[in-house]
């Protein structure tokens, strides 16, 4: 994936108004940095699992040592599996009351490739595991509901300003980092032209309620040209971001747009 070199956001912001303004020093940033996008970027053997309500989780499971497996933001609050009545073929499920994770062991000649059982969540989500038996170490593995996520974001911003909402996604937007609740989209259009301004859409984060939208603008003309908020901001939006005020003739830049996902 290309490097977008930009000027970056600066520190300092003005939040006292709709649109509200963010401007400071320029920086180099890549905007759009999709190892960051990888949840299933664990360390060595941990398995890092999306899953939605009443989908398959499909794992890994030890099969000569214990495995655990977590839910990010959420607990288990039971497990319901068969049991065959011979010991050698039984697998036994442990809930871990502190964290609400589960730990699972298969016996000493467990001779069946998978093991299989249904979660459910003390959030109400309901799983369904198909684990591969393998392997001599332990494993972890971590399941995470965008859902969860979302909701959480949700609540966040239900208890935040506006303002703070927009200061706190403006901060992931200027780290290039991942923020939770918010998905990050490439999302590179075509540029389109805006009077004198090229401008092209090259990235997105994504929330409940707030939307995050990376822009590359160019002067495309022979005198220069100010960056006015007026000018780039649709309705709907928050917030207004931009290292530089003018743009020089065929000089680029960074632009960084906050809006309600209401907004046009």
């Amino acid at each position: 994936m290309a490097e977008l070199g930009w000027g970056a956001i600066g520190v300092g912001s003005v939040l006292a108004g709709r649109p509200y303004a963010i401007t400071g020093r320029p920086v180099g940033a890549a905007l759009i940095c999709f190892g960051a996008l990888c949840l299933a970027a664990p360390a060595l053997a941990d398995q890092s699992i999306p899953a939605a309500d009443n989908g398959t989780v499909t794992c890994v499971a030890s099969a000569k040592d214990l495995t655990r497996i977590s839910l990010a933001g959420d607990q288990f609050a039971s497990v319901s599996k068969i049991s065959t009545g011979n010991p050698a073929e039984d697998f036994k499920i442990v809930n871990e009351p502190v964290r609400g994770d589960i730990y699972i062991s298969v016996p000493d000649g467990f001779t069946k490739p998978n093991l299989s059982f249904f979660g459910t969540t003390r959030k109400g989500y309901v799983y369904k595991f198909l684990c591969q038996v393998r392997g001599n170490d332990a494993e972890q593995v971590f399941v995470i509901n965008t859902a969860i996520k979302t909701e959480s974001a949700r609540d966040w911003e239900v208890r935040s300003s506006p303002e703070d909402t927009a200061v706190r996604l403006a901060q992931a937007m200027y780290r290039s980092e991942t923020i939770e609740g918010f998905e990050i989209r490439q999302s590179v259009l075509e540029p389109v032209a805006v009077g004198k301004l090229e401008v092209q859409q090259v990235g997105e984060y994504r929330g409940a309620d707030l939307k995050g939208l990376i822009l590359k603008v160019r002067n495309t003309g022979a005198k220069p040209l100010t960056l006015d908020e007026n000018l780039l901001a649709a309705r709907g939006s928050v917030a207004f971001m931009t290292p530089v005020s003018e743009l020089a003739p065929g000089q680029a830049a960074a632009v960084y747009l906050i809006q309600s996902n209401g907004g046009q």
